[in-house]
């Protein structure tokens, strides 16, 4: 065993299930290892998770005593939905007698849920009155339910997010008989009966199949001499251990794109951002705001659920995406692949063999349009033109990055498909690029519009092998910055090796009180602790929602305690320039407002506003604002800066009066107070933050002017 601590992340993706092995200190990757996804195989995905795992610490000497950290992404939840392989659930719902008992029965009364394609989840129903709770009641209704095909158990009570006992007493009788359970509480404590144990059937369904996977992964690490808890990848972006995934699998639905996000931000600089993920079959796009990636309620068979995942949309427009044309020009790109269709891109195939190339036109699945483009060559073989083929011939892709290929026999391929067409290689290759463009720059600029991100705050990040194949043209299209970090290509495995624990924490509190607020940060700390943080790492983000009176918080933390930081702290002057291209100025224009030991505050005048940008020590910038004003103060005097701010940033207009967000620099932390319209409510989520910092410590007071 050596001082190296290293740090192992494991993406499945649909094609291959890459490991990267990463020092815990430097962040330095150490050794990578690609295998094919094994859906195959009688382990499932959970074969391939091992041997690239196993390849990779053989591959680059990595001693297993070595390793302080194991984590992987999965699609199976996801997978299993969309495909149908799931179990029939017997919901055993709980309720008060009379009207409220009426209203609680037709509520957990559940309908089998379409997942789509003639796909459902079975379910089956009972409802039992609480005053006739008993366990022989329930051990007979579970019975009952297993001789009408139930294979798992949900157990729902109409107040059971305010007391848990019933539901989790019902669960332990479930699983007293054999049967895996989910109690409904536990995977959300927001109300809405309908909407909760719904949210609990789709989990319980998958219980079976993730619970096979996760023991078999998990002993077979184990047997590979590692002794850290196995952790996966949630689909909101943090990390859970194995055995809190074994009680809510539903929670790593969308963890390959997520695990894509959070290794974005490992290189990405600014706190506002587009990630653009590009497979060869498709694309995924979603928004990272104020440092942290977009995170909404999952949408399974048309129905809203508690799940919290990533707000990510899916493109079926890659790298890979095959075009589809007559002899008026190309129609359209996609959704169907070369990998689907079996060929090779024509920019990846040798160019002497290219021979007497003639254009072919098929359908790649039964029931597909029959006018996608192949490429017939003297051999008899056929390939395929890509938008990864089109990015080559129009020289966007430069040869460090994993898309680059032979534009030579790119450009050989697409002649006779230009040809036939009447028009230039390169006019063919810019209307594919066109083509896929139409699709994703509508995405781009709805996600922009519903986060309120400013477009010149908007820089696109690419990630994914196939990357550079579409970023380049759609981000001149759209005026946007865009960059592609080392290592695009195993970007999600970083995610996942690099990831914190998270967990969520949501209650339903009229008019919260610094009580509500602390008891509700607590609970998130101990669940995070319970997903495997370090208690002393954990940090807690709390949000009010006035309109629906949600309160949540928000626990991140480490699986162990960071003694060292070796990341090279930049200079003012350096700092200075990232603020400045950020904000598209010269250095000599903008001036630094505000300093602390672990952040800096650079603003300008311009056009009647005035942009602000929030950096740390490393050149991260935290925060970006178009309009507003930094104050340094000492944290005592909190209140009264915040309280000056809320009047002299206020935007009046004949209908409503916009309020300013706050954000306050704390020793390391940003902590970020945005989104709230009541003063009162601002001043008590900071009481509860700022009662643990010395009065005499200065602190940054960051106010920004919002608009429609």
């Amino acid at each position: 065993m050596s001082d190296r601590k290293v740090r192992m992340g494991i993406d499945v993706g649909g094609t291959h299930t890459k490991a990267v092995a990463i020092d815990n200190a430097t962040h330095e990757i150490i050794g990578k290892s690609s295998v094919k996804t094994t859906h195959d195989d009688k382990a499932g995905v959970a074969a391939g998770v091992v041997q690239a795992f196993q390849n990779c610490l053989k591959e680059n000497a990595i001693d297993p005593k070595d390793v302080i950290f194991v984590a992987h992404s999965t699609t199976q939840a996801t997978n299993a939905l969309i495909e149908g392989d799931v179990a029939s659930v017997g919901v055993v719902g709980v309720g008060p007698k009379g009207p409220e008992g009426w209203i609680a029965k037709i509520q957990t009364n559940m309908k089998d849920i379409d997942l789509g394609s003639g796909r459902f989840i079975r379910l089956h129903n009972r409802y039992i009155c609480d005053e006739q709770l008993t366990d022989q009641l329930v051990s007979d209704t579970i019975r009952s339910l297993v001789s009408e095909g139930a294979q798992v158990i949900v157990a729902s009570e109409a107040y059971g997010v305010d007391d848990m006992e019933n539901e989790t007493g019902i669960c332990a009788i479930a699983r007293s008989q054999g049967l895996e359970a989910t109690v409904a509480s536990e995977i959300t404590k927001l109300y809405g009966l309908t909407r909760r144990t719904r949210t609990a059937a789709i989990n319980a369904s998958i219980l079976p199949k993730m619970l096979n996977t996760a023991d078999s992964t998990e002993q077979s690490v184990k047997s590979a001499g590692v002794d850290v808890p196995l952790m996966i990848m949630r689909g909101d972006g943090g990390v859970m251990e194995i055995s809190e995934m074994k009680k809510r699998p539903v929670l790593t639905m969308l963890s390959g794109p997520a695990a894509s996000v959070m290794g974005s931000l490992m290189y990405l600089r600014a706190s506002n951002g587009v990630y653009f993920e590009v497979g060869g079959t498709t694309t995924n796009i979603g928004v990272i705001k104020d440092g942290r990636p977009a995170i909404d309620y999952s949408v399974v068979g048309g129905h809203r659920t508690y799940i919290s995942s990533l707000d990510v949309r899916v493109l079926g427009v890659a790298g890979g995406s095959m075009v589809r044309a007559d002899k008026s020009g190309v129609k359209d790109v996609g959704p169907r692949s070369a990998h689907i269709a079996g060929m090779d891109y024509a920019v990846f195939t040798p160019e002497e063999e290219i021979v007497e190339p003639k254009v072919v036109f098929f359908s790649p699945k039964e029931g597909d349009p029959a006018d996608y483009v192949a490429i017939e060559l003297k051999s008899g073989k056929r390939i395929t033109i890509t938008n990864t083929c089109a990015a080559n011939v129009l020289g966007l892709i430069k040869p460090e990055y994993f898309a680059y290929g032979n534009a030579n026999a790119a450009r050989k391929a697409m002649k006779p498909l230009a040809d036939y067409m009447g028009k230039t290689v390169e006019e063919v290759a810019e209307q594919i690029l066109t083509r896929a463009y139409e699709k994703i720059s509508p995405i781009i600029s709805y996600l922009a519009d519903k986060y309120r991100l400013e477009k010149d705050q908007i820089s696109l990040v690419g990630v994914g092998g196939g990357a550079a194949s579409l970023i380049g043209f759609c981000s001149d299209k759209m005026g946007l910055r865009y960059s592609i970090p080392d290592n695009a290509e195993v970007i999600s495995s970083i995610g996942v090796a690099l990831a914190m624990v998270r967990d969520v924490v949501e209650r339903v509190v009229p008019n919260p009180t610094p009580e509500d607020i602390r008891s509700i940060k607590a609970e998130a700390i101990d669940k995070a602790v319970e997903s495997g943080a370090a208690p002393d790492t954990v940090d807690v983000h709390i949000e009010i929602d006035p309109q629906t009176s949600k309160l949540t918080a928000i626990a991140l933390g480490s699986t162990e305690v960071k003694t060292t930081d070796l990341l090279k702290e930049c200079t003012p002057q350096e700092a200075c320039s990232l603020a400045a291209e950020d904000l598209k100025a010269q250095p000599t224009e903008i001036v630094q407002e505000c300093a602390t030991k672990n952040f800096y505050v650079f603003g300008l005048d311009r056009k009647g506003k005035h942009p602000v940008r929030i950096l740390d020590k490393k050149g991260f910038i935290k925060v970006q604002r178009n309009d507003g004003k930094a104050i340094l103060t000492k944290a005592g005097s909190y209140r009264n800066v915040v309280s000056r701010l809320w009047e002299e940033l206020a935007i009046y207009q004949q209908d409503a009066i916009l309020r300013p967000d706050y954000y306050i620099c704390v020793g390391a932390r940003v902590m970020d107070f945005a989104g709230s319209v009541d003063l009162d409510k601002i001043m008590m989520l900071m009481e509860v933050e700022m009662q643990m910092v010395d009065p005499g410590d200065e602190i940054i007071i960051v106010g920004a002017k919002n608009s429609l």
